[in-house]
């Protein structure tokens, strides 16, 4: 009897033992998933915030290159403007734009304007119709700033000389045929005779100033002018750099090459730049100490004028 006693009692504490192990690991698993969870939600947070400052930055990079290509814009549109009135296209200002515009917009909000008019004038006596017939004033357009006076504006070039002659009707000047790069040369009177020999005229590379007006000289049209250092006492034509060839453009750092199509004597452009255009202590011709050159093959020099007018 006492053994069974036991052993029943032994089976109970098993039982409660067993019941109490399970608890216990239990109780382990759902803390463990408690702990995860929260890890999760940190991490979910910690990605919404990553996705939210990513956003931020790139909005800020867009507006910031939005910002950029708007600078850009307004100065295309102002080098345009400047470029259509270099050429003698008018501009004409248009109500509530920004900037000046070639041609006139046209618009519907006028019509109705009219009609009243039309209707008003009807019902009106003599004397008053008289005065709204009356045509006002046309608006005069906004005088457009003009491009600044340097030496971009002059379309200076790379040419060759190949034919050059005593002029047949004056004995100081040259009558030459220079090959700027178009289809045909150039025909250009020059008054170097007292200062360079003809053998040295033939086939010389020289720097060429395009878009002067045509003028005449002792009967003979000169459409462009050869560009010399110059003293009262001796000239030296300006040579190209080695490997220039006739049509190579001359521009000038720190000046935008935006040549007139043709200077306007009026405006005296070239007489304003003149004073400028010297000879450097190294041979180098230059505007405002800036070297003149061809991109890519080197500078416009003279032989031996030093820190002397470029003409």
């Amino acid at each position: 009897m006492l053994r069974a006693t036991c052993r029943i009692a032994l089976n109970l504490t098993g039982d409660q033992f067993r019941k109490s192990v399970n608890m216990a690991a239990f109780q382990k698993i759902v803390e463990n998933n408690q702990r995860a969870e929260m890890l999760i939600d940190s991490l979910k947070e910690e990605m919404v915030a990553l996705q939210n400052e990513i956003v931020q930055r790139k909005k800020q990079e867009l507006i910031k290159e939005n910002a950029v290509l708007a600078k850009e814009i307004e100065a295309a549109l102002a080098q345009l403007v400047a470029l259509e009135v270099r050429n003698g296209k008018k501009q004409i200002p248009v109500p509530g734009n920004r900037g000046i515009c070639t041609t006139t917009e046209t618009s519907d909000a006028p019509a109705p304007v009219a009609s009243e008019s039309k209707a008003s004038a009807a019902t009106a006596t003599p004397k008053e119709k008289k005065v709204k017939e009356k045509k006002p004033a046309a608006a005069k357009p906004s005088a457009v700033a003009e491009a600044p006076v340097d030496v971009g504006r002059l379309d200076m070039r790379v040419g060759k000389i190949v034919e050059v002659g005593r002029h047949p009707d004056a004995d100081s000047l040259y009558l030459e045929k220079i090959d700027c790069g178009e289809p045909a040369p150039r025909t250009v009177v020059s008054g170097l005779v007292k200062f360079v020999p003809l053998e040295e005229m033939q086939n010389r590379m020289v720097v060429v100033l395009c878009n002067l007006k045509p003028a005449k000289m002792r009967g003979v049209t000169s459409e462009a002018m050869v560009m010399c250092a110059s003293t009262p006492e001796k000239v030296e034509v300006l040579s190209p750099p080695t490997g220039a060839v006739p049509g190579d453009l001359v521009h000038c750092d720190g000046y935008v090459r935006q040549p007139d199509a043709q200077l306007n004597p009026k405006k005296k452009v070239f007489e304003t730049c003149a004073p400028d255009l010297m000879t450097n202590s190294e041979l180098v011709a230059c505007y405002k100490g800036a070297p003149l050159h061809v991109p890519g093959k080197g500078n416009v020099v003279a032989q031996s004028l030093k820190n002397v007018l470029v003409k």
